[in-house]
């Protein structure tokens, strides 16, 4: 069976959520970590994605829309099903997402010790800038934004 990308609510991903702090956690100090909650990641304004394989979330991904932009937030592949492009998916989803209601501009915050996201990111044709929204400078945040073209 395939692993399918879908729309899920975070709770169904506690699993990974979870993973994914106690990671962060590892990289950062509390005052550079910006991780959303599950009440948060609920919210209406939030879409929250998945990667199911055999009935179970494997991956996940999300994107808090705003008036003029997206934020793209929890992108997180477990060590054992990275290589397998689900990363890429997922946020080619959540464009998609930005995209179908008229917002063409990604942003996202993570941090320099991230070297393999920021790869990512800036393969995906992401480029570094300042702090948005109500993030303020820090050193250990790296700012990144895509203008999203309107006819993919």
């Amino acid at each position: 069976m395939s692993a399918t990308i879908e729309k899920i609510k975070p709770i169904e991903a506690k699993h990974l959520i979870d993973e994914l702090d106690e990671y962060q956690s590892t990289l950062y100090p509390p005052d550079s970590l910006h991780l959303d909650t599950i009440e948060t990641l609920s919210a209406a304004n939030v879409h929250f994605f998945g990667v199911r394989e055999n009935g179970e979330i494997i991956a996940i991904g999300s994107v808090k829309m705003f008036e003029d932009y997206g934020e793209i937030k929890r992108i997180y592949v477990p060590v054992l099903h990275r290589g397998k492009q689900f990363a890429q998916q997922i946020i080619a989803v959540l464009e998609s997402q930005l995209i179908n209601n008229g917002i063409y501009l990604a942003r996202l915050e993570t941090g320099p010790k991230s070297r393999d996201a920021i790869g990512l990111y800036l393969k995906l044709g992401y480029i570094e800038r300042g702090p948005f929204g109500s993030y303020q400078p820090d050193p250990l945040s790296t700012f990144m934004e895509k203008k999203l073209d309107n006819q993919s």
